[in-house]
């Protein structure tokens, strides 16, 4: 199969796959780590029917990728799209490319930097013989047992749809967490609050990856004081929140968490020092060590 974007995740992917028996053919503009020169060189080396996996930044970049492997593609082939688009953006693709007899796949993946070791939990939608073609490299990169691996539906975008609600929830939790840890810090009572956060992990109904990764963050940064409380939205959150208002669907907490990262940008807050850590902890996001470069844009 051909694969699109070598980055932080794209990389790893491609060796999970290797590793799990996937022949991949990686292309990235970065030639340093790309295995051809070129989109054409990648759909040319590929058997038929060609499967290409794009793994590069929702909105335009994937967009302009997909139109042009509809140009570069034929009747038979398969375009996945791994990165976090908009469910909408599928629908228009897919119809795109089924003029063309392209078929269609979108995949919402989660893991992060740790997916090379732990596998990648994948939220996919399209069609049973579309997903058929693609179904090694499901098996390759998902995570070992029964769970972690979902056809969530048929129709275009039922994947990415699957992904931002579970993008959503995240923010909630980690916004518990978050205020929860400023809370136990804030009163004179406590002693050692990353061992109380600690010994969570363990026998308790809030025990979960989140808290691990926050616990981590805490003991390589007591009291996170070379983080600054500001934290970005990858754009999911507001999908979640906008979907829910278009269906009248109440999320006051996934509502509440999005607002508190627009807050952030405005002060420097206890709790999001917790987000940016945790944020950086399972996907090597960037935290800001000082003041962002002005307004709500923040350096990469």
């Amino acid at each position: 199969m051909g694969l699109i974007g070598l980055g932080k995740m794209g990389g790893n992917m491609r060796t999970r796959l290797r590793n799990g028996g996937v022949s991949v053919v990686g292309y990235d503009r970065n030639p340093d780590v790309s295995d051809v020169g070129s989109l054409e060189d990648l759909v040319a080396a590929l058997p038929s029917p060609k499967v290409v996996w794009v793994m590069v930044p929702a909105g335009d970049p994937t967009r302009q990728t997909i139109a042009a492997l509809g140009d570069l593609l034929g009747e038979g082939d398969l375009v996945v799209d791994g990165g976090n688009s908009r469910w909408t953006d599928d629908q228009a693709n897919a119809a795109m490319l089924a003029e063309k007899g392209i078929g269609f796949v979108d995949c919402g993946v989660s893991g992060g930097v740790w997916g090379l070791q732990n596998g990648y939990a994948l939220m996919y939608g399209g069609a049973d013989a579309d997903v058929a073609k693609v179904q090694p490299a499901f098996d390759a990169l998902r995570p070992e047992g029964d769970f972690g691996c979902v056809h969530a539906g048929k129709a275009p975008g039922a994947g990415h749809f699957s992904k931002m609600v579970h993008n959503g929830i995240e923010y909630a939790i980690m916004q518990s967490y978050a205020e929860g840890w400023e809370l136990l810090e804030k009163v004179d009572l406590v002693d050692n609050v990353t061992d109380v956060f600690r010994s969570w992990k363990e026998g308790t109904v809030i025990r979960s990856w989140l808290l691990d990764l926050l616990v981590a963050a805490l003991d390589e940064d007591p009291g996170l004081s070379k983080i600054q409380g500001y934290a970005e939205d990858s754009g999911e959150g507001r999908w979640t929140v906008e979907a829910a208002i278009d269906n009248a669907v109440a999320v006051p907490a996934i509502a509440a968490s999005l607002f508190a990262r627009f807050v952030s940008r405005q002060d420097d807050s206890p709790a999001m020092k917790a987000i940016a850590a945790m944020r950086n902890q399972f996907g090597g996001h960037a935290v800001h060590a000082g003041p962002p470069a002005g307004g709500d844009a923040a350096p990469a």
